[in-house]
């Protein structure tokens, strides 16, 4: 079950019913199934707070994935700070829609076993998210 959260903001404009076909169909290619997903969609100060700690981070970020993935079914909480999808989309000149289910496929090709920090990670990260939203009409 995937569920949509918010915390301190309003509920971004999007299709839940269509966005979880997606979110499943896209973890169906990499062989997982999706089990207890949590979106909860936030502010940048309580991104920071989280980050702060949990990951004893000091810093905005995007997107904090936690990972009770079991096995083959995909289990997590995913953070999303709108505010920081939205300063992306303007860094990046990209619909600020877009930027959202970039960042909503990101957590789970991440919970999907895909990093992003290590050597050429990052552009298979962006190869998988650009694959992905090839499936999805805006």
């Amino acid at each position: 079950m995937i569920s949509y959260q918010t915390e301190g903001v309003e509920m971004p404009e999007i299709r839940k019913r269509e966005t979880t076909e997606w979110i499943k169909a896209v973890a169906d290619g990499y062989g997982k199934r999706v089990g207890e997903i949590a979106y909860i969609f936030c502010s940048d100060e309580k991104i920071l707070e989280v980050n702060r700690q949990y990951l004893q981070h000091d810093y905005y970020t995007d997107i904090i994935t936690f990972d009770y993935c079991a096995g083959n079914r995909l289990s997590g909480d995913l953070f999303i700070s709108l505010d920081t999808v939205r300063t992306n989309a303007e860094q990046f000149n990209q619909p600020y829609k877009r930027e959202l289910y970039r960042v909503i496929i990101h957590g789970i090709l991440h919970l999907c076993g895909i990093n992003d920090k290590g050597p050429g990670e990052r552009e298979i990260m962006e190869a998988a998210e650009n694959k992905a939203l090839e499936l999805l009409t805006l």
